[in-house]
């Protein structure tokens, strides 16, 4: 006799989901989470304000940055999960293109959707997929263009890169200003792309357009009580040392005395090994001594009398970017002066800041450093004020190191959209249907942006096509006026490495996605009891 009873392979709490349910789930989960930032992209795009819970309960955010938005909700699917990564990665590789990258993924997921109903398998839709990043990639490529030999030219390709990634963010009424502020902060880099010498302060009271570029490093600190408030020719020593009174630190011991008089012997002692440890410093011949945990009040003193100026606990970044603009390293222990380099700068001296006084670190031989202070009504506003700059200065960084540049209102997708068409219909097979659907799904890019302006995007996207396919490459969506313009003309343009970045990071995680057939929920791991040790 036979038994009917299925056979069970997983362990109990272990759950499968298998084939079209499977993919039901994923699509679901990561059209879901498209959806969710769509509404932020390009230069009308709407903010989101994020309400913490938990530990931080109350804390709001206003954003429209994609990858912000991402990082903070907290999603269970398994899609969701690989499109909040990948949006971390375009954030952490470019700095830009975190809402363009997810969307993208997205609406390929949404067409791959539709082919599956169709009953065509995920790997001739993976196969159709290949070839139409190779040809949009080449489209992209022919239509770069680079300034990089003529300096006045890329310099105004770089305030036009930065202008359109400022123009979709806070920062859009102050761009010029902005603008100007992340370029000339870039090109004091002179081509490093090295975006730890820029600082950013934030400092609330006056207004956004207050906020200005300082030629060298802020420290947000005060020199100890009686110390000089202004150096000049400054030797800097940067120290991650405790400076309180050696006190005798081992978990749970005790000093048992028999009079008051040894107690009195035990400070003296530790003033002394306090004060042995303040000579050491001086040795070193430093007129600045900066460390990264506090200063008690006995060694103040002591610098105060030396005529040192000495600044506690400074954040770690902080005393970290100090030590990279002003050449010096940071120590630990002083036994060695001879080995220990020292920081260098022309002057330190107190700036007032609304109503915070900060030190000014002018001269620094790193000639490239220079901080950002950003001023504005409201810590929610200097915030995203931040993230928006941030995400400038990285484009700009990316931009000198891969100087070429290509379009930006929907240009550049329509420029692969229309290859990528073009390609599919001199494709046989079952890979064209597959093609034709990237194309459209690149097309959408240029629809979202006219959809969160409130323009007609349907009669917009047909005047494009049209237009690009009339040989019109540089055509894209004029969102101030509600009609197709030439983006050459108005200056809307995009850094090449942001585009490339989003073309392959979507295919790529969107063909991660549908290459599943199964998800499997583990069970949890049950926890082995303490069994006590032998």
């Amino acid at each position: 006799m036979v038994s009917l009873n299925p056979v069970r392979i997983l362990k109990t709490n272990a759950e499968e989901e298998k084939a079209e349910t499977a993919r039901l789930d994923l699509f679901v989960g990561a059209i879901a989470i498209g959806d969710l930032v769509k509404s932020t992209l390009g230069p009308k795009g709407m903010d989101k304000i994020l309400v913490a819970h938990g530990r931080t309960a109350g804390d709001v955010q206003v954003t429209n940055d994609g990858a912000t938005i991402l990082k903070n909700v907290g999603v269970d699917n398994p899609a969701a999960k690989i499109l909040v990564d990948m949006s971390r990665v375009q954030d952490d590789e470019v700095g830009d293109g975190t809402t363009s990258v997810t969307v993208l993924a997205s609406e390929f997921l949404r067409e791959a959707e539709k082919l599956i109903d169709q009953k065509i398998h995920p790997q001739t839709i993976i196969a159709g997929w290949r070839m139409a990043v190779d040809v949009a990639r080449t489209a992209l490529k022919n239509v770069a263009s680079d300034n990089s030999a003529d300096p006045e030219r890329f310099r105004e390709d770089l305030m036009n890169i930065a202008r359109t990634t400022l123009s979709s963010k806070i920062l859009s009424h102050h761009k010029e200003h902005f603008s100007k502020l992340a370029v000339d902060a870039v090109t004091r880099l002179k081509g490093s792309g090295n975006l730890s010498a820029i600082q950013i302060i934030k400092k609330r009271g006056a207004t956004l357009a207050d906020s200005f570029l300082d030629e060298g490093f802020l420290l947000d600190k005060k020199p100890g009580v009686h110390q000089p408030q202004k150096i000049t020719d400054a030797k800097i020593l940067i120290a991650n040392t405790p400076m309180d009174t050696d006190k005798i630190k081992v978990f749970g011991s005790r000093v048992r005395v028999d009079s008051m008089a040894k107690i009195a012997e035990l400070e003296v002692a530790e003033k002394e090994k306090m004060k042995d440890k303040v000579e050491k410093i001086l040795k070193h011949g430093c007129n600045v001594f900066i460390n990264r945990q506090l200063i008690y009040n006995y060694p103040e003193q002591l610098f105060a009398d030396a005529g040192v100026m000495a600044i506690e606990h400074a954040d770690f970044d902080g005393i970290e970017r100090l030590a990279l603009v002003t050449g010096g390293e940071i120590v630990s222990t002083f036994d060695n002066p001879e080995l220990v380099s020292l920081g260098k700068c022309k002057t330190i001296e107190q700036v007032m800041i609304g109503e915070d006084t900060l030190l000014r670190f002018s001269g620094v031989p790193l000639g490239e450093a220079c901080t950002v202070v950003i001023r504005g009504a409201t810590q929610q506003i200097i915030d995203e004020a931040d993230r928006s700059l941030h995400d400038a200065l990285c484009v700009l960084a990316a931009t000198v190191q891969e100087s070429r540049i290509v379009y930006g209102g929907g240009c550049s997708e329509m420029v692969m959209a229309c290859a990528v068409m073009r390609a599919a219909a001199a494709t046989p097979g079952k890979e064209a249907v597959a093609m034709e659907a990237f194309a459209r799904a690149l097309a959408q890019l240029p629809t979202v942006i006219a959809d969160n302006a409130g323009f007609d995007s349907a009669q917009l996207v047909s005047e494009l096509r049209a237009a690009h396919n009339s040989g019109g490459c540089t055509m894209g969506l004029n969102m101030e006026r509600g009609e197709i313009g030439c983006m050459k003309k108005l200056g809307v343009t995009e850094s090449w490495a942001v585009k490339r970045q989003v073309l392959l990071s979507a295919s790529e995680a969107a063909e991660m996605i549908l290459r599943v057939d199964n998800i499997m929920r583990a069970a949890p791991r049950k926890r082995v009891k303490d069994r006590g040790h032998c």
